[in-house]
């Protein structure tokens, strides 16, 4: 069997690593940016020290930051619209999922225009052309948007979320600065973090896993769960430690796909609105039950990756340490285990577009349309 593993052409980590761009962008060539980033961002400055840098080198840019949490159609094409009339000839991505996925969008259809329908890139889209040169700047540390060859836009008209799987979209230089992080409230932080946990569990076990995306989703999990708690009190070594786990699992993810936990959350996200990480955290031990006969000797290494003293555990045990251990860290960071707007008559619409979700094909064990609507229930 041959594995395909994609990543960025470059990547640089480490407080202050943004000081880099202005050099980047002169020994290309480049002339104007496009700037991507949402606008709460922009309102408390974080955009502003990138921004600042380019001033500072007397770097032309402009600011786009019609972009929603979860972001829309609307979104990406207005988007397409500005990123015509700026004149730019690259892109800035900077935030977390929402505006990086915006911005892969954007970047793919300016380079592609016979996708201009955002739907028709659902799935694995036959796109010929690399995205405009990007730049991706995360301010959060969770969707690790900035390193994968996915992203994940919002049909508000149909209620549902649908994921994108290009290797055209993945940007050409990652900047995982973790002072870009520094300002994230502990509820984002909390909800993020979980996201990328879920990303490192779920790739760990997906069916398409193998050795390569196997270390390194280890080591994130490692890294994530003993972590996340310091970096929701904004410890610095918390914070830095998340920006490289939620990075190392996004080169896995990124290739080998993820499982129900994030089929649901989309659906989630799509019906309610609810936040991508909250969705998230709630749904992964709930899957993890579901998956657990489906895993082989998995969870053992998971729980020992979180720290669990696993001598002396038979399988069942250790399936449940697992479990427990995930559960006990999303507790502890302030995640809600219950979502009050669920409601039952919405289970069939939600279990089938969680079934319907690309995400799906990659547990490691089937699901129903009423196994979907039984996990649904465990949040009721």
């Amino acid at each position: 069997m041959v594995n395909r593993f994609v990543l960025n052409g470059i990547s640089y980590h480490g407080k202050g690593a943004i000081q880099e761009i202005p050099g980047l962008v002169q020994a290309k060539g480049l002339k104007k940016a496009f700037i991507a980033s949402d606008p709460d961002l922009v309102r408390f400055n974080v955009t502003k020290k990138v921004t600042d840098l380019l001033d500072a080198a007397g770097m032309a840019y402009e600011v786009y930051s019609d972009i929603k949490p979860n972001p829309t159609i609307e979104n990406v094409l207005s988007g397409v619209e500005a990123y015509k009339k700026s004149g730019a000839d690259y892109m800035i991505a900077i935030g977390g999922g929402s505006s990086m996925d915006t911005g892969k969008a954007i970047g793919i259809i300016i380079n592609n225009p016979e996708f201009a329908d955002v739907r028709s890139l659902e799935g694995v889209a036959p796109t010929r052309n690399r995205t405009v040169y990007t730049i991706a700047v995360p301010t959060t540390a969770g969707t690790a948007a900035e390193a994968t060859i996915n992203y994940v836009i919002t049909d508000v008209e149909k209620k549902r979320k649908f994921v994108c799987v290009d290797v055209n979209d993945i940007p050409d230089i990652a900047i995982v600065d973790p002072d870009m992080m520094s300002t994230m409230p502990k509820g984002l932080t909390a909800s993020t973090g979980m996201d990328a946990l879920t990303h490192a569990i779920e790739g760990y076990t997906t069916k398409a896993a193998w050795e390569l995306a196997d270390c390194l989703n280890l080591e994130a999990i490692k890294l994530i769960s003993g972590n996340l708690r310091a970096a929701v009190q904004n410890e610095q070594e918390g914070r830095e430690a998340m920006a490289l786990g939620q990075f190392v699992t996004g080169m896995a993810f990124s290739n080998v796909g993820l499982g129900i936990a994030h089929s649901m959350a989309h659906t989630l996200g799509a019906v309610y609105d609810t936040p991508h990480g909250v969705a998230c955290a709630m749904m992964l031990p709930i899957v993890m039950e579901f998956n657990a006969d489906a895993t082989g000797d998995k969870y053992l290494h998971i729980a020992q990756a979180m720290g669990v003293d696993t001598t002396g555990m038979d399988q069942p045990a250790y399936r449940k340490a697992a479990i427990d251990a995930v559960r006990q860290l999303s507790l502890d960071v302030g995640i809600p285990t219950k979502l009050d707007k669920l409601k039952e008559e919405d289970l069939d619409f939600l279990a089938e577009s969680a079934a319907a979700d690309a995400c799906a094909p990659g547990n490691p064990k089937d699901a129903s349309i009423e196994d979907f609507k039984t996990l649904f229930r465990k949040l009721m």
